[in-house]
């Protein structure tokens, strides 16, 4: 049985990438096939799928959803927005001196108004005064991970979004996709592999690490997801020919997953807070394109269930002494699950 040390590590704090490379596929790409570690560059992904391999891709677009503001009282506010629930209403963290009470007003971006009203946990509910989409889009700022030490600019506009980002409402990038080009999509496609989508919003709670010792205890953050049918349909196709279902980072595998906790695929939309262990069995994905993790991170552990615990530390090992970019925009990994 794991516990939270043992998904901790030392990172040397010049391994965390601060920037994108100028071109998206120029990255490394660590492969991991059972405990065999090769180097590679992001760009032999389309020699190692086959032709018939499916891709299954997250198409959630990363909101502008950061915000500094003040209270009616004139205190200062900052304001993430973290999901989004209709045309008017969203949930929030929000940082302030005190936090506000139902019915107080908020200043944002010195450009519009939110009414406070209920709390939900952690979260505030927010009403915007006008489109929630349009007054995001307009006036706030994209919201970069908290380790990374510079406010966002109009470069990281465009890099902190996958090419096919087209579902607005996460607060952070399905970072594993940011590494596909045009280009390189199209030397896929031509090789014969098929791609299909799924949306998950990403929330802030996937930078949180885990803070008890037992992981029984976690209480494991909830996103929203969508799988829709003519994925299902794909994915069915490409495990009937004897291919594999490649997710494209830890979200789209978390989509896949909770769309399988029958047994098989099922097409829907739904909140999950699945949290994935080393000792799950996976249902539905047999290879896995991600990003490097943070320490006593969900995300380490589900890399560590999908390709076994052992085989992961000594990846992270080789990827550190090797001078491998870490976390958002950094390098990727591509791993085969030993447990299908």
């Amino acid at each position: 049985m794991y516990s939270l040390s043992d998904f901790d590590f030392d990172l040397p704090a010049e391994r965390i990438a601060q920037t994108p490379l100028p071109n998206r596929s120029a990255s490394r790409l660590l492969h991991l096939d059972g405990t065999a570690i090769v180097d590679r560059q992001f760009a032999d992904i389309v020699s190692l799928l086959a032709p018939g391999d499916l891709l299954v891709m997250n198409d959630t677009r990363v909101l502008k959803a950061r915000f500094f503001g003040v209270k009616e009282t004139g205190g200062n506010v900052e304001v993430l927005v973290e999901r989004i629930l209709d045309s008017r209403t969203v949930l929030a963290q929000v940082r302030a001196s005190k936090s506000p009470k139902p019915g107080n007003r908020i200043r944002l971006a010195d450009a519009f108004n939110v009414t406070a009203g209920e709390r939900a946990g952690e979260f505030f509910t927010l009403v915007f005064d006008g489109d929630v989409f349009e007054l995001i889009e307009a006036h706030g700022r994209l919201p970069l991970p908290p380790y990374i030490e510079h406010d966002a600019d109009e470069f990281d506009e465009t890099r902190y979004q996958t090419v096919y980002s087209r579902e607005p409402g996460a607060v952070a990038a399905p970072t594993a996709g940011l590494h596909f080009d045009e280009a390189l999509l199209a030397a896929l496609k031509a090789k014969g592999v098929h791609f299909a989508y799924v949306t998950l919003h990403v929330g802030a709670g996937t930078f949180q690490p885990v803070r008890v010792e037992a992981l029984a205890e976690h209480k494991m953050h909830t996103e929203w997801y969508t799988v829709p049918q003519e994925t299902v349909d794909a994915v069915r196709a490409a495990r009937a020919a004897g291919r594999d279902v490649v997710a494209v980072g830890t979200t789209s595998l978390r989509a896949l997953e909770s769309a399988s906790q029958s047994g098989e695929l099922v097409a829907g939309s739904a909140d999950t807070a699945l949290f994935i262990t080393p000792g799950y069995t996976f249902k539905t994905v047999s290879r896995l394109i991600t990003n490097f993790h943070l320490p006593k991170s969900t995300l380490l552990m589900l890399v560590s269930a999908f390709a076994g615990y052992e085989a992961i530390r000594a990846a992270y090992a080789h990827a550190i002494a090797s001078q491998y970019r870490f976390f958002s925009y950094g390098d990727a990994m591509l791993l085969t699950t030993d447990n299908k």
